[in-house]
C-alpha cells in the first residue's frame, strides 16, 4: 500500500513545494491549511503514516495537531515545521510526542532526510526486553518503567538527557534508544567528552583539512560525519570546554559542521543523546555549562536508576553474570552461596552495576569448588556511599591520578606489575603466577583480561 504524508500549513506555495518533493518520492500527499481541516483529514484517513505540520496556523497551532495525534493516532508520526525564532515552540511540540522538527525555510534535502527516517517507525521490531543488556535486566519497577520510556523515545528525533551514576547503565540506555528507532541501520557513535584533549576537541567533532594545522597531514572526518543518519551519544558532555560548547551549540541548531581549515559547510543529519553523571543543572548555575546547550541537549531528560535503588534485583543481575562467565570461559558457570548473595543484597554498590560485573568476575577468578562465598568478593565492610559531586581536596597523587576513573587506574597498576613479572621470569607464566601468589587459572584470566596472552 502507497504511505500517506498529510501537510499542514496555510502558506500555499508551501504547501506546493512539500507536496512536490514528497510526491517525487512516491508517496501519497494530503495537503490542508488549518488545524480543522487536518483533524478531519485525520479522522477520514486511517492510514497516514507521516504528519508535517506548521507551528502557527490560522485557526490554532501544530501543537494541537501532535496532541491530538498522540491521542487518536499514535501509529502517525508527526514532525513540526516552524521559522527561525519559534524554536522554542517547537521544543515544546518535542516534549509533547512530536518526532522531530524542521527550520524554515525548508531545504529538499532536509524534508527528504526527515521523511525518509520518520516513515522508518513502522517497520521497526523493538529489543529491549532486557535479556541480552545487563544493565537493563531487571524486575523492579523503575526498570520496567525505564524500558517503557526508551521505547517511546526511541520513536522520537528529540535528544536526550540521561542522567545517573557511574556505572549505572546510560550508555547502555542510550544505544537502545537508537537501535529500537529508525535509525538503527545507522552508525551509533559513543564518544567521552572527558577524554579528549581539549587541544584536539574540534578537530574530533568537525574533523579537518590537510594542511590546517601542523600534523594534519591528510583531510578526516569528524564524529558529526562519521555519525552522519545515525545517533551521536556525547557522555560526560559536562567535561567540553565552554568554547567548544558554542561550537557545539550551532552545529546541533544549524545542522551542519565546517572541518577545521576549510570554508565550507557539510550538512549532518544525527540525532543527539548525551548523558553525566554530574548535576548539570548545577553546572549551568556555576557558568561551568552554557545555559542555550543545555536547554538544547536536554529537552526530554531520562533518569538511570542507582543499583541500590532496585537492590532487588541484585540476585538476578548476579546470576546472568555468572552465566555469562560460563559461556565465555567454557566452564560450568559458578554458584553464589548464601552468605555471598546476602552481603551482595546489602552493599551499597558506589560504582552501580559495573561494580557488580566486576566484583562478580574477580570472585569467579578466586572462588574454590566452583562455589563463591562471601570472602571471594572482597567487600568493604562498610559499602561506601556514591562519591560527591563536589571536588574533593588533594590528598595524595595516587589520588589525583584516579580520581574520577579509579577502576582504570587499579587495572592499570595490575597490568604493569603482571608485566614486570613475565619479564623478570623471560614470560614463563606458570613462575610468574607463582611469584605473584596466583593459581594459574587466576594468571591465565588476568593474561586475557589485560590482552598480555598475545606476547608469550
Amino acid at each position: 500500500m502507497q504511505q500517506s504524508v498529510l501537510i499542514i500549513d496555510d502558506e500555499p506555495d508551501i504547501r506546493e513545494l512539500l507536496e512536490i518533493t514528497i510526491s517525487r518520492m512516491g508517496l501519497h500527499t494530503i495537503a490542508v491549511g488549518n488545524v480543522r481541516d487536518a483533524i478531519q483529514a485525520l479522522s477520514q484517513n486511517e492510514n497516514i503514516n507521516l504528519c508535517l505540520t506548521d507551528i502557527k496556523l490560522p485557526d490554532g497551532s501544530g501543537l494541537e495537531i501532535v496532541r491530538h495525534i498522540q491521542q487518536n493516532a499514535m501509529c502517525t508520526a508527526v514532525a513540526v515545521l516552524t521559522a527561525y525564532g519559534s524554536t522554542e515552540l517547537a521544543v515544546e511540540a518535542l516534549k509533547a510526542g512530536a518526532f522531530d522538527f524542521i527550520n524554515k525555510p525548508v531545504s529538499v534535502e532536509q524534508l527528504r532526510s526527515l521523511v525518509k527516517t520518520a516513515l522508518k517507525l513502522d517497520r521497526r521490531e523493538t529489543q529491549v526486553d532486557g535479556s541480552s543488556n545487563t544493565r537493563l535486566l531487571g524486575e523492579t519497577q523503575s526498570i520496567v518503567n525505564l524500558r517503557e520510556q526508551i521505547l517511546k523515545l526511541s520513536r522520537s528525533q528529540a535528544p536526550v538527557y540521561i542522567s545517573g551514576e557511574s556505572g549505572s547503565g546510560k550508555e547502555v540506555v542510550a544505544r537502545l534508544i537508537h537501535a529500537n528507532g529508525p535509525r538503527s541501520d545507522a552508525p551509533f557513535v559513543p564518544v567521552n567528552c572527558g577524554a579528549i584533549p581539549s587541544e584536539l576537541v574540534e578537530s574530533e567533532f568537525f574533523g579537518h583539512s590537510k594542511g590546517s594545522f601542523t600534523g594534519a597531514y591528510d583531510h578526516k572526518e569528524g564524529l558529526f560525519e562519521a555519525a552522519n543518519g545515525g545517533t551521536l551519544f556525547l557522555d560526560e558532555v559536562a567535561d567540553l570546554p565552554l568554547n567548544m560548547q558554542v561550537k557545539l551549540l550551532r552545529a546541533i541548531q544549524e545542522k551542519a559542521v565546517r572541518r577545521i581549515g576549510s570554508t565550507q559547510e557539510i550538512p549532518v543529519d544525527v540525532r543527539i543523546l548525551s548523558a553525566t553523571h554530574r548535576d548539570l543543572a548545577k553546572a549551568v548555575a556555576a557558568e561551568h555549562f552554557r545555559s542555550d546547550l543545555f536547554y538544547r541537549i536536554n529537552v526530554i531528560e531520562v533518569q538511570v536508576p542507582s543499583l541500590r535503588d532496585r537492590a532487588s534485583d541484585i540476585p538476578l543481575l548476579a546470576k546472568f553474570l555468572l552465566e555469562k562467565i560460563g559461556r565465555e570461559w567454557g566452564v560450568t558457570p559458578p554458584t553464589l552461596d548464601k552468605s555471598a548473595l546476602a552481603s551482595l543484597c546489602v552493599y551499597g554498590f558506589p560504582g552501580n552495576v559495573r561494580e557488580l560485573e566486576n566484583i562478580i568476575e574477580r570472585a569467579a577468578t578466586l572462588c574454590e569448588n566452583n562455589t563463591i562465598t562471601a570472602s571471594d568478593l572482597s567487600l568493604p565492610s562498610i559499602a561506601p556511599q556514591a562519591h560527591s559531586n563536589a571536588s574533593a581536596p588533594d590528598k595524595g597523587s595516587h589520588f589525583a591520578a584516579a580520581s574520577g576513573q579509579l577502576e582504570e587506574y587499579i587495572a592499570g597498576i595490575e597490568k604493569e606489575i603482571i608485566a614486570d613479572a613475565l619479564e623478570a621470569n623471560r614470560w614463563n607464566k606458570t613462575e610468574s603466577a607463582k611469584n605473584l601468589g596466583l593459581t594459574f587459572r587466576q594468571f591465565r584470566y588476568k593474561l586475557k583480561k589485560y590482552q598480555l596472552d598475545e606476547k608469550g
